[in-house]
């Protein structure tokens, strides 16, 4: 087991340690003129420590395992769920979508962003290259991620229930979809899309007073109207995204310099809300300018084409479909997060994956880079073993020359 500590992917460990080094100075500038924040600084650097431990941790338990076991995972993430809408779970930021067990204390829509990827892999791996069948594969897969997103609305929490649907669409996509099914989910989708933004818009009262009065999710205007209406919007409602787009034009090209920030560091107070968290993206943009959001940008890409590399490497499906969830995980919380202070995206409640202050995102995010990387390992372990059986059964034929020459100009030896 532990020689797949030899297989260790040092791109992505070099990644991780730079996002750390930049998300520890960025939460402390964030918290730095608030006395009820600050020391998140701290926490982030004994976040990091034991999230590294994950790492590593996950690099040395086989993936297999959890593909085997893929619904023990499932059901071990929605008994999660459930529990915070019993009397355990505890309510922070209008979502009621924590846990306290003691003293830890965790976020189940995080965990079981992982534990879906895993489980839809798992189903898809199971069909080999066959064609997924419409009634047969894609509706019950399209089930098992539409119990935790219901489960995950309930809790109020939309930014983490809209990652299940994207966790699902990448990895049906890449799954060997119909391209007949493909075309009619990407055409409804649109449909409904922009369908529901011009009813949105067109009947917007009766919508509002829906919302407000039937479903209790008046909140959801306040996110909703400054991307779609800007003009409508209360000030209230708007005052997070316009203050956001402010501070991060105000940066302009490098930036005001560190702790330098006029919104952030405001002597009032920041006036842009959730700075360590959700609104991290602005203290980099006013403090570090174009420049710094480009270059973190730049990591985020390399990350990402190091993940995809690998699961090019991967000779298992359910290996390659695991990775391909991750990514797809990663890239709807950077493009949410950035895309929503930019006017792209309505404002939800989602952290910058490894910048934004939070000890469940951080830990399940070092745990999905582990588990790539056991992925990783187990491949090369797999490759080591079949040329280590090529040269034994070369040997036993009496041909060991010629499968070591077969290897060397492989470049496998």
């Amino acid at each position: 087991m532990l020689t797949k500590w030899k297989h260790t992917d040092w791109t992505l460990i070099t990644i991780l340690l730079m996002m750390m080094g930049i998300c520890i100075p960025v939460v402390h500038s964030a918290v730095a003129n608030s006395d009820k924040f600050r020391g998140l600084d701290t926490q982030m650097i004994f976040y990091y420590i034991l999230g590294f431990g994950v790492v590593f941790l996950m690099t040395l338990v086989d993936y297999r395992l959890y593909t085997k076991y893929f619904w023990v995972v499932y059901g071990g993430g929605l008994l999660l769920l459930l529990l915070t809408l019993t009397p355990l779970g505890q309510t922070q930021n209008g979502a009621q979508g924590w846990l306290k067990l003691g003293p830890i204390g965790m976020q189940p829509a995080e965990l079981f962003k992982l534990a879906l990827v895993i489980t839809i892999a798992s189903l898809l791996a199971r069909k080999n290259k066959n064609k997924l069948g419409f009634f047969a594969d894609v509706i019950p897969i399209g089930i098992v991620a539409f119990v935790p997103f219901a489960l995950v609305m309930m809790q109020n929490d939309l930014g983490n229930a809209l990652s299940y649907v994207l966790i699902l669409l990448g990895l049906l996509w890449i799954g060997n979809l119909k391209f007949l099914h493909a075309f009619l989910i990407l055409v409804l989708g649109a449909g409904l899309l922009f369908g529901g933004i011009k009813a949105y818009v067109t009947y917007h009262d009766q919508v509002s007073d829906f919302m407000k009065n039937t479903l209790d999710r008046g909140h959801w205007l306040d996110r909703i109207d400054p991307w779609l209406m800007p003009e409508e919007a209360s000030r209230d409602a708007s005052w997070q995204t316009k203050n956001g787009k402010y501070a991060i034009a105000g940066g302009g090209m490098i930036g005001q310099g560190f702790k330098q920030g006029e919104m952030v560091q405001n002597p009032t107070g920041s006036l842009i809300p959730y700075t360590y968290s959700d609104s991290i993206i602005v203290v980099i943009g006013e403090e570090f300018g174009f420049v710094g959001i480009s270059l973190l940008l730049v990591l985020y890409f390399i990350m990402i084409h190091r993940m995809i590399v690998i699961a090019l490497e991967c000779r298992d499906r359910a290996g390659s479909y695991i990775i391909v969830g991750i990514v797809a995980m990663f890239m709807y919380q950077i493009f949410e997060n950035i895309g929503m202070f930019i006017g792209l995206m309505p404002l939800t409640g989602i952290t910058l994956p490894f910048i934004s202050y939070g000890g469940t995102s951080l830990l399940i995010n070092m745990a999905s880079i582990g588990v790539v990387m056991s992925i990783r390992a187990c491949t090369k372990e797999d490759v080591v073993k079949e040329e280590f059986a090529d040269v034994k059964g070369a040997s036993n034929d009496g041909g060991i020359g010629a499968a070591l020459s077969r290897m060397g100009r492989s470049g496998k030896a």
